[in-house]
């Protein structure tokens, strides 16, 4: 936490740089930006923010004024302060912990920014009441393998990053075992704070102690009907961090179903029409996915986007 607001006392120091600066914004301009962000949230400020006029503002896949949401009711911030940018297009990737009175909730935040102004901020917070899984934690480590930068000749193309992040999303849709992209060996996700993959302590079964490519050949997550309005939004070819969106709706039709071993396997949680929204960020090296980092939250069921994305997936 002091970290943080020594970068905020310092973006406040350099603020009039960076909202006069024209044309395209660095990485360290677009950190600047996104401090300038969190110090306005902190201080209930919107005008503190250097948003540009008009902004398209949502939290939770619903589009607010500036200001309202989680700017009214923040408290603190967490130690978690994971960042990464995309000079190519202005995008900013945030992941940290919010604390609202005696809440305290994963979230994950995307901007865009033009000539130093935000023309886009997109929150979405994992509150503990309302996220819709058992398992949202307050308290989350940096991984290392999220901060570091990929070595050139590790890297992929922008391109092939969006088709990796993608086929996951295929991976993941109607799951009957097979694989649309890559994952590297030791592979895991985190979602809403919590590891699902490699847990070898699992008291969720056995499925948790797998690993990502493990898990999806077993075809566990048969009940994901539709991955849809996918959108791509910063691709940090630097640091190998793609940030996604999209909507995973369960029709709750599908109840006892096979595993690929032949194993009985039942969707308990999943009986109803239900829907996630989430913000999922991809590290990529060597052509595979190594960590998968995701915040999500229940919404109506088939919600629709304020932001639009791909049509709906079949």
């Amino acid at each position: 936490m002091r970290a943080i607001l020594a970068a905020v006392l310092l973006s406040l120091l350099t603020s009039n740089a960076v909202s006069a600066a024209p044309g395209a914004c660095d990485r360290a301009c677009l950190y600047q930006v996104l401090d300038r962000y969190l110090a306005a949230m902190l201080a209930h400020e919107a005008a503190q923010a250097p948003f540009a006029p008009g902004v398209r503002f949502t939290e939770n896949n619903v589009s607010l004024m500036p200001g309202d949401g989680v700017w009214a009711t923040i408290t603190g911030l967490g130690d978690y302060d994971l960042r990464f940018a995309d000079p190519h297009t202005g995008g900013i990737g945030f992941y940290g912990v919010v604390r609202e009175s005696d809440t305290a909730s994963p979230f994950a935040l995307r901007l865009k920014v033009r000539n130093g102004r935000i023309t886009e901020s997109e929150i979405i917070v994992a509150r503990p009441q309302e996220a819709g899984v058992p398992f949202v934690t307050s308290t989350i480590a940096t991984l290392p393998v999220l901060t570091q930068t990929v070595p050139v000749s590790e890297r992929s193309s922008r391109d092939h990053m969006i088709e990796l992040a993608n086929g996951y999303f295929a991976t993941l849709q109607r799951n009957d075992g097979t694989l649309h992209t890559d994952f590297s060996a030791d592979c895991n996700r985190r979602e809403d704070g919590f590891q699902t993959t490699n847990r070898k302590d699992s008291t969720y079964g056995d499925t948790p102690k797998l690993g990502c490519a493990a898990q999806f050949k077993l075809g566990w997550y048969r009940f994901d009907d539709r991955l849809r309005a996918r959108r791509f939004l910063v691709v940090d070819e630097e640091r190998g961090l793609v940030m996604t969106s999209a909507f995973i709706d369960h029709a709750g039709t599908v109840g006892d179903y096979k595993l690929t071993d032949g194993r009985t396997a039942s969707s308990a949680l999943f009986r109803r029409p239900h829907t996630y929204c989430l913000l999922e960020t991809f590290k990529i090296r060597n052509a595979r996915i190594e960590q998968v980092e995701a915040v999500f939250t229940s919404v109506p069921y088939r919600m629709p986007s304020p932001w639009g994305g791909t049509p709906d997936a079949p």
